[in-house]
């Protein structure tokens, strides 16, 4: 008989169904019964784990992330990350191409699941990078284990972007899987460059808190219109990513029924506002910027709403001293996978945490058999304990190779207890549970 583990007396929460206590039972990878009953009575298992009343949940699907790995591990490694990842209760994470080399070939991609085989404790899946010279190897590429095609309209790391209108027109009109869009354009982001540059003195920096005035609403709401038009004219699958303004939910709300357009927001943008760069500076300085408190109370109700489909961290650590600086050489991106779906529970409560994080990204990937607590499912579970008295994240609990978080200081009310990946605990805070060793798995999609 194949090892199985039964988990008894848990608050069940998986998207489509009513939150029930009952138990879940393992049989190796796979999720083998569901059932409303509270006892461990009656069931073979060779471990049984009494989950005392927490919320048992679908380990989450982060479906963007920068591990950095290869060429920039100075800030990051897989290895690294993807045990922050676990310590978060995220099971499968997927990263994006703009590493060192940018990944925009199949064999570049292959170097990347290698590593990725080799170190990390979670789930893991690639996107492949678009260019204006790699628009053919992207249109006869196998995407039943690449996640998709990531775009880049708008500035970011080496040469990974695509912002002329013949190319892109090309991309979309023969784009097999989906496109997941950085919406950003450069044309105004560099207008605003100069123009505050001009204002503000001569120097080439600016202060941070003007950082979503060098990137600002109209820049995402260009490329994001930009975009969807494309994605509309061609019938193309586009996941737009972190959504950062309210102007963007209009968009949203104006596309046809049968658009196949989803939208992702970020933690980032749904914790800080604006006014938070007075107080922390460069740590919450990303690409889109944060911007006003009305922004973020927006994207909330769109999250709660239906607007926003997937909530994704945009995990990009670096180290604190490459965050010296202003709003033009401070360097962009934070770490957040540890403490993201912790948070997010204390905003939006379970249900809306195992849709928009794990059942969401899994259903817009078409992932295999993830991101659902049902038979036939891998065991990808995540036990969060809600605590009585809320306690502080601290940069010392930080798992992260940069060891520091944005949201230092921050209250939490929900904590990891276990994370379990396709049957196998890697952690666990449980008294006489031991953390295991996992065999992960490349992601699959039915693509």
């Amino acid at each position: 008989m194949e090892r199985r583990v039964l988990i008894y007396n848990v608050k069940i929460v998986s998207s489509g169904q009513t939150p029930f206590m009952g138990r879940v039972l393992i049989e190796g990878n796979f999720i083998k019964a569901v059932e409303p009953d509270v006892t461990d009575t009656n069931v073979e298992a060779h471990l049984k784990i009494n989950g005392n009343g927490a919320l048992l949940l679908p380990g989450g699907i982060d479906e963007h992330v920068h591990f950095r790995e290869p060429g920039m591990t100075s800030k990051a490694t897989m290895a690294s990350e993807s045990r922050a990842a676990i310590e978060g209760g995220v099971t499968s994470w997927i990263d994006m191409p703009n590493t060192i080399p940018p990944t925009t070939s199949t064999a570049l991609l292959d170097e990347k699941i290698l590593i990725a085989r080799q170190s990390s404790p979670a789930n893991y899946g690639f996107y492949i990078g678009a260019t204006s010279s790699n628009l053919e190897e992207l249109a006869k590429s196998n995407y039943s284990h690449i996640a998709g095609i990531k775009l880049f309209i708008g500035a970011t790391t080496g040469s990974l972007v695509l912002d002329d209108d013949e190319a892109l027109d090309r991309l979309f009109s023969t784009a097999p899987s989906i496109i997941a869009v950085h919406a950003e354009d450069n044309a105004i982001i560099e207008a605003n460059k100069q123009r505050l540059l001009k204002e503000y003195g001569d120097n080439d920096d600016l202060p941070i808190a003007m950082h979503p005035d060098v990137r600002s609403r109209e820049a995402c709401v260009t490329a994001t219109r930009r975009a969807i038009n494309l994605a509309l004219k061609h019938n193309t699958r586009l996941h737009l990513m972190h959504i950062s303004t309210a102007d963007e939910l209009e968009l949203l709300k104006s596309l046809p029924a049968d658009a196949r357009i989803t939208a992702e927001t970020c933690p980032q943008y749904l914790l800080f506002s604006s006014d938070d760069y007075r107080r922390l500076g460069a740590r919450i300085k990303c690409n889109p910027a944060i911007k006003e408190e009305s922004d973020r109370l927006a994207l909330i109700e769109a999250v709660r709403s239906g607007l926003i489909d997937t909530i994704a961290t945009d995990h990009a650590p670096h180290l604190l001293s490459d965050k010296q600086g202003g709003a033009l050489k401070a360097a962009s991106g934070m770490p957040l996978i540890q403490f993201a779906m912790p948070l997010m529970l204390d905003i939006f409560g379970p249900e809306i945490v195992a849709e928009k994080m794990a059942a969401a990204p899994a259903k817009i990937l078409n992932i295999k058999r993830r991101g659902l607590i049902a038979p036939g499912y891998y065991a990808d579970l995540a036990l969060f304990e809600p605590v009585q008295s809320a306690y502080t994240i601290t940069d010392g609990d930080v798992v992260s190779k940069c060891r520091w978080t944005p949201v230092n200081g921050m209250k939490c009310r929900h904590r990891v207890m276990m994370t379990m990946v396709n049957g196998i605990i890697v952690k666990s805070l449980i008294n006489g549970i031991d953390k295991e060793t996992a065999k992960t798995n490349l992601l699959e999609y039915d693509n």
